[in-house]
């Protein structure tokens, strides 16, 4: 039964990145992953026990990324991509199912770092971004580093926190959420009702998705509590990215309201890189 439920859940992402415009090359991927676990003789969690997540990229037609959501799945009974695609992702309710973590810092998590996934808060982890909020010691962070390399399947030696990070530009990320707004605000990008802080079921939120330079990007407007709190639901730009290989990160690009920034568009978290572009664009 596992296998069906993850091959309904990979072919069910498929048909919604086909339906908002993604490029066929990543709806075909969840499309052959999905006939490849229906087709399994045995039950995906086997693999998953004896062999980790490199089982799971052993197997003709899986990449690392849609195995890693295989690997999600098996291990805490959810798929946070089908969720996102959807607009039924609820971050606080994610974080919360972490060890140690309540909804209070589940909160704080979400406003200090503006993120929403498990792979952009192993990031936050490793960097020491995590750590730098309150409530968050050292000791809690390393737990925390663990578990997501559980639920992960990321059996690889811990990453050092001076290690780089690969990930587009700046000037990369701002190009993708000018588009955005400028598709959002001409009507020409799909739209998705989202299930939280919607109660009418309107299709309101645009979603556009994209590839430059070798990367793919998921982009839509911020649907957290705490976006909708601030009246900022068409201001924050989540923009979601994905290599080849499907590694992914985040990161919410929002209008500044204070500081030598103020009213530039700004990449939370990567304040500084956005100083040294607008001082090399004007």
């Amino acid at each position: 039964m596992i296998n069906q439920e993850i091959a309904d859940k990979l072919q069910e992402i498929a048909d919604l990145l086909e339906e908002q415009g993604a490029n066929s090359f990543r709806v075909n991927a969840y499309r052959h992953a999905a006939a490849e676990v229906s087709g399994l003789p045995g039950p995906v969690s086997e693999i998953v026990e004896r062999e980790g997540i490199q089982g799971l990229v052993d197997l003709p037609d899986i990449g690392e990324g849609i195995a890693r959501s295989i690997y999600e799945y098996v291990a805490i009974g959810r798929m946070s991509r089908l969720e996102s695609l959807k607009g039924g992702h609820d971050p606080v309710a994610l974080f919360e199912s972490i060890p140690g973590i309540g909804t209070k810092l589940a909160h704080r998590i979400i406003e200090n770092l503006h993120i929403d996934t498990l792979e952009a808060l192993e990031v936050a982890a490793c960097n020491k971004r995590l750590e730098a909020i309150p409530g968050f010691s050292a000791k809690k962070v390393a737990m925390i580093q663990l578990w997501l390399s559980y639920v992960l399947g990321q059996h690889r030696p811990r990453r050092r926190s001076d290690e780089k990070f690969i990930e587009p530009s700046v000037a990369l990320i701002l190009e993708i959420d000018r588009r955005y707004r400028q598709k959002a605000d001409a009507d020409e990008l799909p739209t998705i009702a989202p299930k939280r802080f919607n109660p009418d079921g309107k299709a309101w939120l645009p979603v556009m998705h994209a590839s430059r330079s070798g990367w793919h990007f998921t982009t839509l407007f911020s649907n957290t509590a705490r976006a909708h709190q601030l009246q900022r639901t068409h201001d924050w730009v989540v923009v979601y990215f994905y290599d080849d290989h499907h590694h992914e990160n985040q990161h919410t690009v929002v209008t500044e309201t204070h500081g030598s920034l103020t009213g530039n568009r700004v990449v939370r978290g990567r304040e500084n890189e956005c100083r040294e572009y607008y001082a090399h664009t004007e």
